[in-house]
């Protein structure tokens, strides 16, 4: 076959600040998939672009050309509209579990493609996994039955969708390029485009604890993502969301299944509570959905029916026991004050050491690990009071959790203990809101 472009031709064309033409990016992604163009190649155009930029034709030609490596989802015969929310990533961020349910019991259906976690921040299909007997891997038919029946489904996405971003997503990983906004961007919004969900709201975090630490870069991401979204004609808005602490009390898997479980029952802590509602507003709002709010079906059981039925349909038993680290060890306050910072970095990175994350993919986690927060940021302490418990299966794992701790926050620690009144804002930013 001859190739209809030349990969150093389409590197030095960016290399020099020059524009990509739709065909040159069409190719060039397109074959990469094919494996045409080498990692080396694709390697040094993801430096450029890195280094140049690219226009927001380019960015949208460019995902548009990673959608058409692989399949497309439609879910245009469903009886009501859908919705979507994409987070970038945190700790303690249990929100598509509370969420998926709760937008569901308001009349709009949410086809939730999940993850698994790597490093610090955990993964929706992990945390799902540790209910015994539930699944993730559905076949399209039965993302569809379950839909239609239940409204909800959190799953995983199939490997037919936009496989040229797994590909590059990996070399990306290895090759320093991964901070490049257009390549994030369309990495996400490829994946989400192809999906076929009529709404999407992203939740873009910022803080220690996210990928994005500085809120001006997160505001160029959200603001590429939410035009590319609207300019592939699904409705796009972004919530600029704190991530410098941990979001609720619970980090780890099960851990985090008893919290979102206890914010469907009406319960939970506030920043979780507030997050999940404002989120489903937006989404709900975005399918045109404006008289119903979502704060009263959290009230009167609705997304807890909802929750239960979506469980249940992907094998899990929604009322069975979850696991419980074997091991706990206490962390307690070395002085009287108030809680004036507690590291989202330094609490995920322990709770990845004591077994809830893993470092490679092929890892396996542990259901029961990770950390839970008994005093969180503005709380009154006295010396001696436990401030959090760390939970693991297997004991040699402990030291490393409390040294994440005691490394947090260059060597001052993951808690500090001040005076004074301390105030969190959770939504630091909207864009292109639907609201």
């Amino acid at each position: 076959m001859t190739e209809r472009h030349d990969a150093v031709d389409v590197i030095r064309t960016k290399r020099d600040g020059g524009v990509l033409a739709a065909d040159q990016i069409a190719w060039v992604v397109d074959a990469y998939t094919r494996g045409v163009v080498a990692d080396e190649q694709m390697s040094s155009l993801a430096m450029a672009i890195l280094q140049r930029g690219m226009t927001r034709e380019e960015i949208a030609q460019w995902t548009q050309a990673m959608i058409n490596t692989g399949e497309t989802l439609d879910f245009s015969d469903l009886d009501r509209p859908t919705a979507d929310k994409h987070s970038t990533g945190g700790v303690g961020d249990k929100i598509t579990l509370p969420l998926a349910p709760l937008v569901a019991a308001c009349g709009v259906a949410v086809p939730q493609l999940s993850g698994r976690g790597l490093g610090h921040t955990g993964g929706t299909l992990d945390k799902l996994e540790s209910i015994p007997g539930w699944r993730a891997d559905l076949t399209n038919e039965e993302m569809h039955a379950q839909l239609r029946a239940v409204g909800a489904v959190v799953c995983a996405a199939g490997t037919g969708l936009a496989p040229a971003d797994k590909k590059l997503y990996a070399l990306r990983d290895v090759t320093g390029t991964v901070e490049a906004i257009p390549l994030i961007a369309s990495s996400i919004m490829s994946k989400k485009i192809a999906e076929g969900t009529g709404v999407l709201v992203l939740d873009v975090k910022v803080g220690t604890g996210a990928f994005m630490k500085d809120l001006e870069q997160a505001r160029d991401l959200a603001r590429t993502m939410v035009n590319l979204g609207n300019d592939a004609g699904v409705t796009t808005s972004a919530l600029l969301t704190d991530m410098s602490t941990p979001l609720g009390r619970a980090i780890g898997n099960a851990l985090e299944v008893t919290e979102s479980v206890e914010v469907l029952a009406g319960g939970g802590p506030a920043d979780v509570v507030e997050l999940t509602v404002e989120l489903a507003r937006e989404m709900l709002a975005g399918a045109g959905i404006k008289d119903i709010d979502p704060a009263d079906a959290l009230k009167d059981g609705r997304a807890m029916d909802s929750w239960r039925a979506m469980i249940s349909a992907q094998g899990g038993d929604p009322d069975a026991p979850l696991a419980q680290g074997k091991h706990v060890e206490e962390v307690r306050a070395e002085s009287d004050g108030v809680i004036t910072s507690l590291d989202a970095l330094g609490v995920g990175v322990a709770a990845w050491r004591l077994g809830a994350g893993r470092a490679r993919k092929e890892d396996k986690v542990q259901a029961g690990a990770g950390v839970l927060l008994h005093k969180v940021l503005g709380d009154k302490v006295n010396k001696g009071d436990v401030i959090m418990t760390l939970h693991t299966d297997t004991p040699a794992r402990m030291s490393r959790g409390l040294d994440a701790l005691s490394e947090a926050l260059d060597g001052t620690g993951a808690v500090s203990i001040g005076s004074g009144d301390v105030d969190r804002q959770i939504i630091l930013d909207r864009i292109g809101t639907a609201t």
